[in-house]
C-alpha cells in the first residue's frame, strides 16, 4: 500500500490515523519467535515495531523525517492502548510499551476510526453582509419586489454614450458603512478566502464560523507595530515583562541589553526551561481549541508551498489578538535560537532544532480531546512554521487591498441613470453560484445580445431620424458591439438596404424645342424707318 498525502478536509487527523495502521499492519515483519521456553507464531519485539514504524513516519510526505524515535514509542503506546496491537497473552488498553524485546502481535482485526455522520450539505456560500439591512423591528418578508425588466428603450438609454448621446442620471450617495458593518465585511471575505485556497464545498465541517470574531480581524489586521507584532488594546493580556526578558536574552544571545549574563555556565538552560515551564502551564494552546480541525487541514496543502504560507496566513488572522501575538514572538525566538551557532547547546541528546519543536509543539497546537496523532501533527505544523514565520505571520496584503478596494467600492458615489420603466440600481454585490457552460452561455445570451439586438434594430427602424444621423449611429454601435452588429448586418448588401439610393430624374424636355429645330444665328442688315 503506497502512502499518500492526505489533503485538507474534515477528520483528516481520523484518515491519517486510519492510514498509519493499514501501512504499520501492511508492512511490519511477522516472524516466529521463543519466549521463556515457547514458541509464539507471527509477531514481533517491541523494538523491531519502533524501527518498522519510524521508517514509515519518516518516508510518509503527511509527517516527514523529523518524527523522532521517542515520538514513535509514544504512537505504539497508543497503539497498545486502541488494541490496534496486543501482547503475545492478548492483553492490552494500558500505554505501557517500551522500545525492548517485549513481544507484541496484531488481533485478528485493527480496529479503525469510524467517521461522523453529517448530512450532506453541498456547497455552501460564504453570506455577504447586508450594510443596509433594515432597522430591526421592520420585516421586508411580505413586500413586494418589482422585478426590473431591461427593455430596449432601457438599453438605449443606458448604451447612449456609445451612440453619441447622455441620457439624463442623478448621483446616488451610499449610507455611510459603520464600524459593524466592515468587520462582518473582512470576516466573510476572510472566510470565503480560506474556504477557496483549502479547496472546501463547506468550512462546517472544520470550523464552526459561529464562534469566528470579526472584530479580532479587523485588530489583527491593523493593529501592528513595524515589525509587523499585533499591539494589544488591552495591556492586561500582554506578556509578563520578565518573560519578554527571558526571550529576548535568548532570541538575541550573546548580546542582551535586559538582562546582565551572568557567569555561571548553564544560565540560558535556565532561560530556557522558564520559557517553557510558562508556556507549559496554558490551558488552551495559542492556536486554540475551535481552530485545531482548521490548521490540521492546512497540514494538507504543505507540498504546494504557496497555498500552505496563504492558508496559514487567513488561518492566523481568526486568532484573538493577544494569542496571535504570543505567537508571533515565540515562533521568532524559536527560529533565532535553531540558527543561533553562538549560543550553547540547551541539551546535551537532542539537536537544538528538535529541542525547539518538542518543547512548544503541545503549547502551540493541540485537540480539546486527547487525539492519538497530536503530538506528530503539532510537530509538523510547528516546523513549517519556524521555516516561514515571518511569510505566516505577517497579514496577507493581496486579502487586505481586495477587502479595502471592496468596503470602497460600496462606500463610493453612484451613477443612477433614469429607466423607461423604473429608476432601479442594482443590489450590491454578493457571491455566486457555480453554474454549468450551457446556462452561463444562455444567460450570455439573453441577458445582453437579446436588449443590444432589440437596440439595433430600433436604430435601423427608426424613420424619425435623418439618414446622417443613423449613419453615425449604426457606425458608433459597430465599433462597440461588433459581433451584435455582424449578427444583424452579415454583408454589407443587407446593410445597404437601410439607405437605396435614389434615382436620379433626367431634367424635363423644353416644348419648344420639339416644335422647332434649332436654327443658326444670322446678321441680317437693320432697317431704317
Amino acid at each position: 500500500m503506497e502512502p499518500g498525502l492526505v489533503g485538507p478536509g474534515p477528520y483528516r487527523a481520523t484518515r491519517l490515523w486510519n492510514e498509519i495502521i493499514e501501512l504499520f499492519r501492511a508492512g511490519m515483519p511477522l516472524r516466529k519467535h521463543r519466549c521463556r521456553f515457547k514458541s509464539y507464531e507471527r509477531c514481533f519485539k517491541a523494538s523491531e515495531a519502533v524501527d518498522c514504524l519510524h521508517e514509515l513516519l519518516g518516508s510518509n510526505q503527511n509527517f516527514g523525517p523529523e518524527v523522532t524515535r521517542n515520538q514513535t514509542v509514544k504512537l505504539l503506546r497508543k497503539f497498545l492502548k486502541n488494541h490496534v496491537i496486543e501482547d503475545i497473552k492478548g492483553r492490552w488498553g494500558k500505554e505501557d510499551f517500551q522500545d525492548d524485546g517485549h513481544l507484541y502481535r496484531f488481533p485478528p482485526s485493527s480496529p479503525l476510526k469510524p467517521y461522523p455522520k453529517k448530512t450532506s450539505c453541498g456547497m455552501e456560500v460564504i453570506k455577504f453582509p447586508d450594510w443596509n439591512d433594515p432597522k430591526a423591528g421592520t420585516s421586508q418578508e411580505h413586500i413586494p419586489v418589482k422585478s426590473i425588466t431591461m427593455n430596449s428603450e432601457m438599453w438605449y438609454k443606458r448604451h447612449s454614450i456609445a451612440i453619441g448621446e447622455v441620457p439624463a442620471c442623478k448621483l446616488v450617495f451610499r449610507r455611510e458603512l459603520t464600524q459593524t458593518n466592515i468587520e462582518e465585511i473582512w470576516k466573510s471575505m476572510t472566510l470565503s478566502r480560506l474556504q477557496k485556497v483549502l479547496g472546501l464545498d463547506s468550512l462546517n465541517e472544520v470550523l464552526d464560523t459561529k464562534l469566528v470574531n470579526s472584530k479580532h480581524i479587523v485588530q489583527n489586521a491593523y493593529n501592528v507595530n513595524k515589525q509587523g507584532i499585533v499591539t494589544l488594546e488591552d495591556k492586561s493580556k500582554e506578556l509578563p515583562h520578565w518573560i519578554l526578558s527571558a526571550m529576548k536574552c535568548l532570541a538575541n544571545w550573546p548580546s542582551c541589553s535586559d538582562l546582565k549574563q551572568p557567569t555561571y555556565s548553564g544560565f540560558e538552560r535556565d532561560v530556557f526551561k522558564t520559557i517553557v515551564d510558562y508556556f507549559g502551564q496554558m490551558k488552551e494552546p495559542l492556536l486554540t481549541f475551535h481552530f485545531f480541525d482548521v490548521f490540521v487541514s492546512v497540514l494538507g496543502l504543505l507540498q504546494k508551498h504557496s497555498k500552505a504560507v496563504e492558508a496559514f496566513q487567513i488561518s492566523c488572522l481568526l486568532l484573538p489578538p493577544e494569542n496571535r501575538k504570543r505567537l508571533q514572538l515565540l515562533v521568532r525566538m524559536m527560529a533565532r535560537i535553531s540558527c543561533n551557532k553562538d549560543l550553547p547547546p540547551l541539551s546535551e541528546s537532542v539537536r537544538t532544532r528538535t529541542l525547539m519543536v518538542q518543547a512548544f509543539s503541545r503549547c502551540i497546537l493541540c485537540s480539546k480531546d486527547e487525539m492519538d496523532l497530536d503530538e506528530l501533527l503539532a510537530a509538523k505544523l510547528v516546523s513549517f512554521l519556524m521555516d516561514n514565520y515571518q511569510e505566516i505571520l505577517s497579514v496577507p496584503s493581496a486579502l487586505k487591498s481586495s477587502i479595502e478596494e471592496h468596503v470602497v467600492q460600496l462606500q463610493r458615489v453612484q451613477i443612477k441613470y433614469a429607466g423607461a420603466d423604473t429608476d432601479a440600481t442594482f443590489p450590491p454585490p454578493s457571491f455566486c453560484h457555480q453554474i454549468s457552460t450551457d446556462e452561463f452561455e444562455y444567460q450570455k445570451a439573453t441577458g445582453s445580445q437579446e436588449p443590444l439586438a432589440a437596440l439595433l434594430e430600433e436604430i435601423a427602424t427608426n424613420k424619425e431620424i435623418s439618414v446622417k444621423d443613423k449613419k453615425k449611429k449604426l457606425k458608433q454601435f459597430q465599433k462597440s458591439y461588433p459581433e451584435v452588429y455582424r449578427v444583424r448586418f452579415p454583408t454589407p448588401e443587407t446593410e445597404a438596404v437601410l439607405f437605396p439610393e435614389k434615382t436620379k430624374q433626367k431634367p424635363p424636355v423644353l416644348m419648344w424645342a420639339l416644335k422647332k429645330p434649332f436654327q443658326p444665328f444670322y446678321r441680317t442688315r437693320s432697317f431704317r424707318m
